[in-house]
């Protein structure tokens, strides 16, 4: 026999062996499912019920790249995605034809002036350039991955100039100066795994200008590694700056405020997503970050759902005027705004007590996380275009509006929605799951399982891998640049020098009917 008739031989011998395994794994299978008591599915149909159980776990990806058009599905749908990682991946957000927005829905439009400016108007600090690295697509054939280069690009950090920089805090011993006005939201080592928050950190601090939030899981190495400007975040649990008995260690704050890439602090007051204390499984607390937080190592995390030592607004201002009085930097607070009544209660009580925080993060109800519960994450504290006015017509009310500066954060990952939200009263903004995805995210919705495919959300080694920083970095380099050229883009278009110059006057609001009103109208 010649080498053709063996290789036959052992194809076919192979093809049966390969369906008894099959047909053997399929009886065992049958038998125990037929006395198994857990699901009577199984119990009448054994091979079709794994099926269904299959079928249905890969259901969010037959439905997120087959079932569900582009402007479909949620938190973010696939012309969202896109959007961020064209980017993030090829520094570019030009469409064809036309858009995909459903323009008869309500919604909220910006102003086009009739003489807008020009580009050489802006006011952009022209002297600073990146120089980071995109790909160009080379060939896109049908049946097999696209041809691309991977290859070095120069282009503006479209930062603010020295006359429009935001100032945090001028009344500090440390004001902190900021010429990009999109942030990283908070993000914790341990929600996320090293290789994502180092790509992030070097990113950032590639694209300049801009800084990153901590996250309540304390201040991580791979925060600092780009060099990038750190919001050091403290939540309830007090993760990074507590003692072996879980109370608030002063002498750890200084030792953390001698690192110069700390230029705020932020106490946590709630989150979006999760109005609540955050959580941790126990199999993601490894030592090194148990370590970081200073809890104990593979124990679940649950901190408390509020700070116990400060149960109202005066005492929570005694606490902010004490960090801010030892670490002479700016201290902020992070909220939900729950009502009109909680937006006027905390500006009335900064009046009344002549204290309270340089900033306050406005952080909306639709906001993301990387642990929570359905009923909070979907009914609990209001939406950033409702919560963002309340909170600025609140502190305008008692005349305090331009001590405090606000942080909007809640799905404003592209120009528009962050124009939007400038005009609505934020001076600046906070991205979190925008950079995910820059970084690789592809929404598989398994945060809060350590079993992120793509290395993002997750402390499991063998999975991080995938996530490789010298490539990742680029890409957020690369998206943070590109919203703000979008943003300086819409300030033209509506008539303005710089996105600092954004009112509530330069957005609309259309109803069902067609007619449209002026939040200035809407918010009075």
């Amino acid at each position: 026999m010649n080498i053709a008739d063996w290789f036959i031989i052992i194809f076919f011998i192979g093809l049966v062996l390969l369906t008894l395994v099959i047909v053997v794994t399929g009886v065992i299978l049958y038998y125990f499912d037929k006395k198994q008591a857990a699901s009577p599915v199984l119990r009448n149909y054994p091979l079709l019920g794994r099926m269904r159980y299959f079928l249905e776990q890969i259901g969010p990806e037959f439905r997120q790249y087959w079932f569900n058009s582009d402007r479909e599905a949620r938190p973010f749908s696939r012309a969202d995605y896109q959007h961020v990682v064209k980017s993030a991946k090829y520094k570019q957000d030009i469409i064809g034809f036309g858009s995909t927005k459903n323009f008869d829905e309500p919604g909220f439009y910006i102003k086009n002036a009739m003489l807008p400016k020009l580009i050489s108007e802006l006011k952009i600090n022209d002297k600073a350039v990146v120089e980071t690295k995109r790909y160009t697509v080379i060939n896109e054939p049908m049946f097999k991955r696209r041809e691309e280069v991977f290859e070095k690009h120069m282009s503006q950090a479209f930062l603010l100039d020295d006359e429009n920089a935001i100032v945090i805090g001028p009344n500090t011993r440390q004001p902190f100066i900021v010429k990009g006005q999109i942030g990283m939201s908070a993000m914790s080592y341990g929600s996320l795994g090293k290789n994502a928050i180092t790509a992030l950190s070097e990113g950032i601090a590639m694209a300049e200008g801009s800084w990153m939030n901590s996250g309540e899981g304390g201040l991580s190495p791979y925060h600092l590694t780009g060099g990038t400007d750190v919001i050091f975040q403290i939540g309830p649990g007090l993760f990074g700056v507590r003692d072996g008995d879980g109370k608030f260690d002063w002498e750890e704050l200084k030792r953390k405020n001698e690192i110069p890439q700390i230029k705020a602090y932020e106490l946590k007051f709630g989150q979006g997503a999760k109005v609540r204390g955050g959580h941790v499984d126990g199999e993601k607390v490894t030592p090194e970050i148990a370590e970081i937080r200073r809890v104990e190592p593979y124990k679940t995390i649950d901190s408390p759902n509020r700070f116990r030592d400060f149960p109202d607004l005066p005492s929570a201002f005694e606490m902010i005027e004490k960090i801010r009085d030892v670490t002479g930097k700016p201290v902020g607070m992070k909220v939900v705004v729950g009502s009109p009544d909680e937006a006027d209660k905390l500006a009335k009580t900064i009046k009344e007590t002549g204290k309270g925080p340089d900033f306050i993060t406005v952080d909306g109800g639709e906001g993301g996380t990387g642990a929570s519960y359905q009923e909070l994450a979907d009914s609990v504290g209001l939406p950033i275009q409702s919560a963002l006015p309340l909170m600025d017509s609140a502190l305008r009310k008692y005349g305090i509006r331009e001590q405090i500066k606000i942080i909007a954060s809640g799905r404003l990952f592209s120009p528009d929605r962050i124009a939007i939200a400038l005009a609505m009263g934020a001076d600046l903004v906070n991205i979190a799951r925008g950079f995910m995805i820059a970084v690789g995210c592809i929404q598989t919705l398994k945060c809060h399982t350590n079993e992120c495919p793509v290395g993002v959300a997750t402390t499991d080694p063998d999975l991080e891998k995938a996530l490789v920083v010298e490539e990742k970095k680029h890409r957020v380099a690369n998206y943070l640049i590109t919203l703000r050229e979008g943003l300086f883009r819409i300030a033209a278009a509506a008539g303005h020098e710089s996105p600092t110059q954004f009112t509530k006057k330069d957005v609309y609001f259309k109803d069902e009917k067609g007619l449209v009103y002026s939040l200035d109208e809407l918010y009075q």
